[in-house]
């Protein structure tokens, strides 16, 4: 199993400094949140791309792709019924594919809970075929250019859109690409009504990539999560993507909750 760290863990560090400090706590990749990378993620371009391949060559770091693809911008969504909002969406999506690739990485995971959210009144289905048609056109092109789009079901606490896995697997279904796929967040899985032992197995055949956390949003290992039963369903589908940890409360330290998130995965996945 291959182990990431995502890179807002070390966002108050410069891009080489980060990727340094991920390498020398052992992290063979690293992850990228675009608003790391500029203070509006809307002005990222092939510099940043060229500069993060360059970092992460330098600290011997495979970049895996991108996530958080829309945090932190304004005037994109994916479900909104304002037409400029979805063709502002598609457009940044497309960039970012491209700058995924330009980097050296092949994954995507489609988190980003505010811009998919449903406007009041709006009708579901509409909603539903609107994302639908963005992601398509947007997987037209990884497809092409050899990036998954993981698509990241998150709780209902976090999003009214695609907050199950059951949804998730609808929404995949109805874009019909081979590019489109399934991501699994070990937080998001703690609210799904099978639990998340049976969703790992349930969608055995979909998933692309793997956060690891807890509900509680620290690393994995540190939350109510058996990682051990995680790795074992994990190893019995065969999965052979990354896991990328991804805290949310970096205690005690970043640093140290990097390195506590290593050696619970370690521990674990060995076997």
């Amino acid at each position: 199993m291959k182990f990431a760290l995502c890179n807002e863990v070390f966002q108050d560090f410069s891009i080489e400094e980060g990727f340094s400090k991920i390498a020398e706590i052992g992290y063979k990749g690293v992850e990228i949140a675009p608003f790391t990378l500029k203070e509006d993620p809307l002005e990222i371009n092939e510099e940043d791309a060229i500069r993060c391949a360059n970092a992460a060559k330098s600290a011997g770091l495979e970049i895996v792709g991108l996530h958080w693809l829309m945090a932190k911008t304004e005037g994109l969504h994916l479900t909104h019924s304002d037409q400029s909002m979805r063709l502002a969406a598609s457009n940044y999506l497309k960039k970012l594919t491209g700058l995924t690739a330009q980097m050296g990485g092949d994954i995507m995971v489609l988190g980003s809970p505010h811009q998919r959210n449903l406007e009041h009144g709006t009708v579901y289905e509409d909603a539903f075929a609107r994302a639908v048609e963005i992601i398509r056109e947007v997987c037209q092109l990884a497809g092409k250019l050899g990036v998954t789009l993981a698509v990241e079901p998150l709780s209902p606490v976090e999003t009214s859109f695609l907050s199950s896995c059951a949804e998730a697997r609808r929404f995949i279904t109805a874009v019909n690409m081979p590019s489109c796929r399934l991501h699994l967040d070990m937080k998001a899985m703690a609210h799904e009504p099978a639990g998340t032992i049976a969703t790992i197995y349930d969608h055995r055949w979909e998933v692309a990539h793997f956060h690891g956390n807890d509900v509680n949003h620290r690393g994995p290992g540190q939350g109510p999560t058996n990682l051990d039963e995680v790795a074992k369903a994990l190893r019995e589908i065969d999965y052979q993507g990354w896991v990328s940890v991804e805290p949310f409360d970096y205690h005690p330290t970043p640093e140290e909750c990097a390195r506590i998130s290593l050696k619970n995965l370690k521990t674990s996945f060995t076997f």
